[in-house]
């Protein structure tokens, strides 16, 4: 189980703090963000809160006040003082905002994927509906490990991150049915190149590397896939893509809400 440093719920109408509900499985969203270093930073904060803030819109959870009291409880929850290489979660229903804070397990460089025949309910937005996702992380180490979602034999994302495929230098990612996440978006900003289309569950065998990214993740290269059977060819996108990540982490301003 994930241990949470920090847990804290607020009632939308006064902001007053009541018992913590984590949220998952209820009706809303949330956003995960990396907090990085003394003073903190928040990587790719504004992004974040632009993609939370348009959820909420089209969820109808929404109100006048509801961005100001977001980044208010974002704040008084940093602490000054404190180096941090956590993840901070906001998760809001229409009921109450819910923040909590981790440390960020550091994936290993043996990382594998496991398959799983699900694809996640509304999967363009992130929503909250997490439970049978929830059931298969808590079984594993995910410093080594992640899931892989696929369906109607398409594979889609995995059960934290987004996946991108490389087969000759080229980059691909799934072409639909996916939540399209913020490190996700800053590498298609960057590269550019990246093409999406459907990538089978066969197809694997074709792609010289897989890649992992997310908030959480970071950049992560795929060693292995049991099943089908899949084996990394090389590490060179890899190395590219965490040269470029590596720099928006040391370029992102301390966080200043």
């Amino acid at each position: 189980m994930v241990k949470l440093l920090l847990k804290k719920s607020y009632r939308h109408k006064d902001l007053k703090e009541i018992k913590f509900h984590d949220l998952w499985n209820s009706y809303g969203v949330f956003t995960t963000m990396r907090l990085i270093g003394k003073p903190a930073k928040i990587l790719f904060f504004n992004d974040h809160m632009n993609n939370l803030f348009r959820s909420l819109k089209d969820y109808k959870i929404y109100y006048k006040d509801i961005k100001k009291n977001i980044r208010k409880l974002i704040k008084i929850n940093i602490k000054n003082k404190k180096k941090y290489d956590h993840l901070f979660r906001v998760a809001v229903n229409k009921k109450m905002i819910s923040v909590s804070l981790r440390k960020r397990p550091k994936p290993k460089l043996n990382f594998k994927l496991k398959l799983i025949n699900y694809k996640r309910i509304d999967p363009e937005y992130k929503n909250l509906k997490y439970k049978k996702i929830i059931s298969h992380l808590k079984k594993m180490d995910t410093t080594k490990s992640d899931i892989a979602l696929y369906k109607d034999n398409k594979i889609l994302e995995t059960g934290t991150s987004n996946l991108l495929f490389i087969k000759k230098n080229k980059i691909y990612s799934p072409l639909d049915s996916f939540y399209k996440g913020t490190t996700y978006k800053f590498f298609t900003k960057q590269l550019k190149q990246i093409k999406r289309k459907n990538i089978s569950v066969e197809s694997l065998s074709i792609y010289d590397e897989i890649i992992v990214i997310g908030s959480g993740k970071g950049v992560v290269s795929v060693n292995s896939i049991e099943k089908p059977f899949w084996k990394r060819k090389s590490l060179k996108n890899y190395r590219i893509l965490s040269r470029i990540y590596q720099k928006a982490v040391t370029n992102c301003p301390p966080y200043n809400s």
